[in-house]
């Protein structure tokens, strides 16, 4: 049986750039930076004072309060971001197959927020006091769960957890059911908010991020010599993935096809990278090789570079590995230099990302790139401003700690 194709017809990027997607693109394309001074707790004693930050958004709109107090953060930003993203795609599940409408969402730490405010209460007040909808607000797939429950949707429906590389797993996870003919449409990308005390304490005194005090949206700076680590955001991605016939039986708008995914362990170190790049590059050779594609046809690639010193560097080793010399027509940006780091959310945001680059011939840039580093390689990083290119094809890479690699591939729409 041929495997059946599957296109992109809606989309959203819930950030702290922007949530809504027209405005989210402009923002991006010129390049503008949602990194600001976390306003969430008191960061007095921390060392770490930044971050991409949500701090607008009227929950009014899409929960009912009394819902919303029941959900955790994390679910509050998948339910909002899947329901705009469905909206953009114009679909009515009242003339959809329920049934073969699924939800895959990707966190890498779930309800960190409310562990650690029952956590206080049960040393504080005993375990009498801790709250009955803890386990419900932490549990990853209470976000998939719940945009299920909010939307009548009844087909495949889980979560994934793969560190910074969940939203992509669940992405490529849920084009893959669409292949297999298991589903008709698919929710899929990842969703985080681990802008808490404990988060920041555990990743800055890791050596995780980044402690420039300058100007907030000039410190996440991926490829640049002068980079110290990432700064950590919150939001979510989400995509919706139609089968192609589905889409067109509709008259769906469609922005992209997904053609290719690759992942891989580089089953090494639980936080470090393989140093040879390995893993990275083997993900990204079995996503050509699903999409049936060389390398010299990838006209952009989204890294993953979050602006850590070994982490950029291993990228661009991993990518030198599988392109060699074939980077002439090879564009390269880090979004997450405007974004920050969006944990196991990047992966669903970078798609997304990837599909409007690929609809608008447009590559947004990798802001405050100034100073180049030798180790990263000689490629264009498209500095500071968008560049205009017809992209044919584009690639997204996701690799988390514990050795997740995942690559996807997303190819201008032709009938």
């Amino acid at each position: 049986m041929e495997d059946k194709r599957v296109v992109i017809t809606g989309l959203n990027a819930l950030t702290s750039l922007e949530f809504e997607k027209d405005k989210f693109w402009e923002a991006l394309c010129n390049g503008k930076s949602g990194i600001k001074t976390i306003n969430g707790f008191d960061t007095a004693d921390f060392e770490v004072s930044i971050g991409g930050e949500i701090q607008e958004l009227d929950l009014n709109q899409w929960l009912d309060p009394k819902e919303a107090r029941r959900l955790d953060r994390f679910v509050h930003f998948a339910v909002v971001s899947a329901t705009l993203a469905i909206e953009d795609s114009g679909i009515d599940f009242d003339k959809t197959d329920r049934d073969h409408v699924g939800t895959i969402v990707g966190s890498g730490i779930g309800g960190i927020s409310e562990l650690e405010k029952q956590s206080q209460i049960l040393f504080k007040r005993g375990p009498s006091r801790v709250s009955p909808f803890l386990v419900p607000k932490l549990m990853v797939n209470a976000a998939p769960a719940q945009i299920a429950i909010k939307h009548n949707i009844y087909g495949p429906n889980y979560a994934v957890v793969t560190a910074c590389a969940s939203g992509a797993n669940a992405i490529g996870d849920a084009y893959r059911l669409i292949r297999y003919g298991d589903a008709d449409v698919m929710i899929a990308g990842g969703s985080e908010a681990a802008i808490t005390p404990l988060t920041v304490s555990g990743f800055s005194n890791m050596k995780a991020l980044s402690v420039n005090k300058k100007d907030p949206t000039k410190v996440s700076c991926p490829f640049d010599k002068e980079r110290d680590g990432f700064v950590i955001s919150e939001g979510a991605g989400m995509i919706i993935l139609e089968e192609l016939e589905h889409a067109k039986r509709r008259n769906a708008k469609i922005y992209a096809e997904l053609i290719g995914y690759g992942l891989s362990a580089d089953a090494y170190h639980v936080a470090a990278p393989e140093p040879t790049g390995r893993g990275a590059s083997t993900a990204v050779s079995c996503a050509l090789k699903d999409a049936k594609c060389n390398p010299e046809q990838i006209d952009y690639i989204n890294a993953h570079a979050t602006s850590t010193q070994v982490g950029d560097e291993i990228e661009t080793r991993a990518i030198n590995k599988i392109f060699g010399s074939n980077t002439e027509n090879l564009s390269i940006s880090s979004t997450k230099s405007m974004l920050g780091h969006l944990l196991g959310a990047a992966g669903g945001v970078e798609a997304a990302i990837c599909a409007l680059a690929v609809e608008n011939g447009v590559i947004p840039p990798t802001i405050n790139y100034e100073n180049n580093d030798p180790e990263c390689g000689d490629f264009d990083f498209v500095p500071n401003i968008a560049k205009e290119k017809n992209i044919k094809i584009a690639m997204s890479n996701s690799f988390g700690f514990g050795g997740h690699n995942v690559s996807l591939i997303i190819q201008k729409f032709e009938k």
